[in-house]
């Protein structure tokens, strides 16, 4: 039998259009904004040398570090205004069919964004070819030769696949710890920017859907600075998507499920491609 959904001190959407009210004071508020924005530029700058070789485990073992500390804020915020975690969670029932569900719609929802976003990724390859006089690069599937010259030739998506490449995990152990941090940072950052942000955000905006969904999307795109501006700009869109899962289903585990399973996935894709001399 579903248990019935959890009561909390907000509502059970998302949005709260008849009461608006921001869920942590707004110096809490700043302090996570600032720390985000620092950690994101510490990891812009461990990325920018073009050949820099990185320890991963000792990288996997701070982001995860990282993590445990911005959710150890929200939750410091949210009991500022005596406000419990799982009231950022949403009010989907705890069963397995409830589960399954947004199982389902994780995956979906994972399929359709990749489309969005290679949309997205293959406008703006084709503007900075207009922009710098030069012809798009095409390749047909399965041409790995081709897909590294493609990669080579435009500059926004090699600084991005760069940074990604040596995080990719490289053996067992950095297998097993990617695992293990992805399911941390679907999980955290969910909470940090769908969550408590964007709950922030449209309590700030007396309670404007479309102002929480972007300037949230905006701080997660930036906490991405690693990727250079194109993987920024993409990310930030990435952002609004989840939002607009989080806000359909009313809750933020699909997202949590569809985060998690991105970042696994992207990681152990680029591996494979790298261990094959792909890229």
């Amino acid at each position: 039998m579903e248990t019935t959904d959890i009561e909390s001190p907000l509502p059970t959407q998302l949005v709260a259009p008849d009461s608006p009210a921001a869920i942590a004071p707004a110096w809490h508020t700043a302090v996570l904004v600032a720390s985000i924005v620092a950690f994101s530029i510490h990891g812009a700058s461990r990325f920018s040398a073009a050949h820099a070789e990185i320890n991963r485990l000792a990288t996997y073992s701070f982001t995860a570090a990282m993590e445990a500390l911005l959710l150890a804020w929200v939750i410091f915020g949210l009991r500022l205004k005596k406000i419990p975690l799982r009231a950022l969670l949403g009010s989907r029932a705890l069963s397995l069919h409830s589960i399954a569900e947004d199982l389902c719609f994780a995956m979906g929802f994972w399929m359709i964004s990749l489309i969005v976003l290679g949309t997205l990724s293959m406008a703006w390859s084709r503007a900075e070819s207009a922009l710098a006089h030069r012809p798009a690069t095409t390749y047909a599937a399965g041409e790995a030769g081709k897909a590294g010259q493609s990669l080579a030739s435009d500059p926004s998506k090699l600084e991005s696949l760069r940074a990604l490449k040596q995080l990719a995990p490289a053996n067992g152990r950095e297998i097993a710890a990617w695992i293990l941090l992805s399911m941390l940072v679907g999980f955290t950052e969910e909470i940090v920017f769908r969550g408590y942000l964007q709950r922030q955000f449209i309590g700030w905006a007396r309670g404007s859907v479309a102002w929480g969904v972007l300037a949230s999307a905006v701080v997660f795109g930036g906490a991405h600075a690693y990727e250079g501006a194109r993987g920024m700009v993409l990310i930030t869109v990435f952002g609004v998507l989840f939002s607009l899962l989080a806000l359909y289903r009313r809750s933020l585990r699909a997202g949590i499920f569809a985060h998690a399973w991105h970042d696994l996935i992207a990681g152990l894709a680029i591996a494979l491609l790298r261990s094959n001399h792909v890229i």
